[in-house]
């Protein structure tokens, strides 16, 4: 989802709870890897694997002039064949330590990811989640979540996008950019806008 997208779905929700939660939860996310400085790990679970909500990061972290934001992608099927940025495995949650940020994005079965975060958690490390249920193990476990329970009107996909957007508006260099966000969703709603009647 492109800047324009991001700022035309903030003003479909203005005035729903989704832009205060996510900007919320953005904002946690953001002071946790900032203050620490030791790192963002970013993991889902075995059947559902963050893989935009990675990249619209490294994005993030580039356009707002904050690298830390940049997450390492825990990924349960990795293999040391893959390349280096592929390639880290489940492990990697127990051996994280204080100062070092974990987000888990939940959509189901996380029985797989219990004993592994829990290790983490006593390390010290911050846990955030964004699932689609609030009343699990990890749920409990962490200092942050955000629920999007089934049947909602977004999806976790969605607020996964809500929220990357999020966490890099406050940056260095986030002033200008949005502004330059400003811009184009004006420049949409005039391409978007039916003609003036005749």
């Amino acid at each position: 989802m492109d800047a324009v997208r991001v700022a035309l779905l903030r003003e479909v929700l203005a005035g729903t709870e989704w832009l205060q939660a996510t900007r919320r939860f953005a904002g946690v996310l953001r002071g946790s890897v900032v203050a620490h400085g030791g790192g963002l790990l970013l993991s889902g679970t075995p059947g559902h694997e963050p893989w935009h909500l990675a990249a619209h990061l490294v994005d993030e972290a580039a356009w707002s002039g904050t690298p830390e934001l940049a997450p390492t992608l825990v990924r349960h099927d990795a293999r040391p064949t893959d390349p280096a940025h592929l390639a880290v495995g489940p492990g990697r949650i127990e051996a994280a330590r204080r100062g070092e940020t974990l987000l888990l994005v939940t959509q189901g079965e996380t029985q797989a990811l219990l004993e592994r975060v829990h290790t983490a958690r006593r390390a010290g490390v911050t846990l955030l989640t964004l699932s689609t249920t609030a009343d699990d193990a990890l749920t409990a476990m962490a200092h942050e979540t955000l629920v999007v329970p089934e049947g909602a009107e977004l999806d976790l996909d969605t607020v996964q996008h809500l929220v990357s957007a999020a966490t890099g508006e406050n940056g260095p260099s986030a002033r200008g950019r949005g502004r330059f966000r400003d811009r184009l969703a004006r420049l949409a709603e005039t391409l978007l806008a039916p003609p003036p009647a005749p």
